[in-house]
């Protein structure tokens, strides 16, 4: 997906439910992106929520991890990534933003977001010589044009008008809301098989 179009590109991990650091599946919602930014349509993010919690998931096995690509050869986090992750993903206890350079640099951040809080690099591992069974490039390219469209229009505004038009405010984010409710519903709480 990384390579399947000029743009950034960004999606979901889904972990294995005992092992919230295996990424088994990664999943793309609608988006709007250019060769800077991405951004999630709120409706998408919401129905992609409750379609995960539906097939029985816990929300911190598909709601921690933020996955983007960066067409350049830096995987360093931008200002713009950095701070998107923290209005994004600050709800939660902890989560990871990676990014996947189109030179197969990586970056990931561990950020936990109680107590005292801090952000660590992390060391990752893609293994892109490997073959594996569910590996199916054809359903991958589907679910790339499906989901991601090139905000083109985006290119002439002045970069703090693209940011308040790609990102909007913090409270215009609608699947916020939806993660507030998963992680405040006392049945979300309940930690999955090796989660402490």
């Amino acid at each position: 997906m990384r390579d399947h179009g000029p743009t950034e590109v960004g999606g979901f991990a889904i972990t294995e439910a005992d092992d919230l650091t295996f990424v088994q599946d990664i999943r793309l919602v609608r988006q709007q992106c250019t060769a800077v930014t991405v951004a999630f349509d709120d409706e998408a993010v919401a129905d992609f929520f409750d379609e995960q919690v539906d097939q029985g998931r816990h929300p911190g096995n598909f709601g921690r991890i933020w996955l983007h690509t960066h067409p350049g050869h830096s995987a360093r986090p931008s200002g713009t990534d950095e701070e998107t992750f923290a209005r994004c993903f600050g709800r939660a206890d902890w989560a990871v933003m990676f990014i996947l350079a189109s030179g197969g640099q990586t970056y990931a951040e561990l950020r936990f977001n109680v107590g005292p809080g801090c952000a660590v690099p992390v060391p990752v591992d893609v293994a892109f010589e490997s073959s594996f069974p569910a590996a199916d490039h054809a359903a991958w390219e589907g679910e790339y044009d499906r989901n991601v469209q090139s905000a083109e229009a985006y290119h002439d505004c002045d970069w703090m008008q693209r940011d308040e038009q790609m990102f909007g405010s913090p409270t215009e984010f609608a699947w916020l809301d939806a993660w507030e409710q998963y992680v405040t519903d006392d049945s979300c709480l309940e930690p999955t098989a090796g989660e402490p």
